[in-house]
């Protein structure tokens, strides 16, 4: 029993890994698709792709969760706005001006941000050692933003595309938020099954806006149609599946370290497949956020007494 239970926390290593790995890859492919797709476009792209695949397996399930999805209908909304429309289309726009090692090392934030938001929707209360690793994060996110020069944070002269993936790391921390809190209640797979048709149809609109301007493009080749099949299939849904499998396995806790695996993946790829290099405030940086979010993981938040958080969760 105990050799079977070693075997079964291994495999979900291996999906937590797997998943990192898959999107530290999309946030270079991202990169690259700025030559192909502008991103509102290759944010609907990427879902519209996600549906049609998972459709032929939602479809029975769907009819099964249907009351209980309907029932949180504006959860779903808001699940939809900061997780799926929100945050994926802000990282691409953001790819357009900054560099994808920029935004990977930003983008490791997301468990600090998660930890801040708790305070106030989850009623959670941060340990000394949380609050310090967030402001350590702080450090190091300023670090990069400010491309370590003290006269370029004077001038608040940022790069606007890390200003964006700060923005975001801040959509992705409400959706995960609201994920948490409705673990128990939303089933996972028809969640992204529905938010994704839901994300298409908000996309819509500010896509046929996005390509009415005559400066904007899209580019059909045999690697542009290769990208959207690795962000549809791999990013969307291969990735969410193994992470979402993976964590109720090891505990979100464990799984929490893993996301510093992310800028790691994001870096290798991008040196690697792209003609960016690791510039010296990009490790420096990325070491003070990575040792940040390694702090925040040795203390837990601990939950005020709050019956309403206890029923969810």
């Amino acid at each position: 029993m105990m050799l079977r239970d070693t075997v079964r926390n291994q495999y979900a290593y291996v999906l937590l890994v797997l998943a990192n790995m898959i999107w530290g890859g999309n946030f270079v492919i991202g990169r690259i698709a700025a030559d192909y797709f502008p991103p509102v476009t290759f944010s609907l792209l990427r879902w519209t792709i996600a549906f049609v695949v998972l459709t032929p397996f939602m479809y029975k399930k769907l009819k099964e969760d249907w009351k209980v999805l309907w029932s949180h209908k504006w959860i779903l909304l808001l699940l939809t706005g900061t997780g799926i429309a929100g945050y994926n289309t802000i990282v691409y726009f953001a790819l357009h001006f900054t560099t994808s090692i920029n935004a990977a090392v930003v983008n490791s934030t997301t468990p600090l941000f998660i930890a801040i938001f708790s305070i106030f929707l989850l009623k959670e209360r941060l340990t000394s050692i949380q609050t310090a690793a967030i402001g350590l994060s702080i450090i190091g996110v300023v670090f990069i933003l400010s491309q370590g020069s003290l006269d370029v944070l004077k001038t608040l002269s940022f790069n606007m595309g890390d200003l964006f993936v700060v923005i975001a790391v801040i959509c992705w921390s409400l959706y995960s938020i609201i994920i948490k809190k409705y673990s128990t209640v939303l089933p996972t797979h028809t969640t992204l099954y529905v938010t994704s048709f839901m994300g298409i149809l908000i996309l819509i609109p500010f896509s046929l806006l996005e390509l009415s301007r005559p400066d904007v493009h899209v580019l059909f080749t045999a690697s542009s149609i290769s990208i959207l099949f690795y962000v549809g299939i791999l990013a969307s849904i291969v990735a969410f599946l193994s992470w979402n499998t993976g964590v109720p396995k090891v505990g979100p806790a464990k799984a929490g370290i893993f996301l510093n695996l992310l800028p790691v993946f994001a870096t290798i790829f991008s040196t690697i497949f792209t003609n960016e290099s690791l510039l010296w405030y990009q490790l420096v940086g990325g070491l003070i956020v990575i040792s940040a979010v390694l702090l925040s993981s040795k203390g837990s938040p601990k939950a005020k007494s709050n019956p309403s958080y206890s029923k969810t969760g």
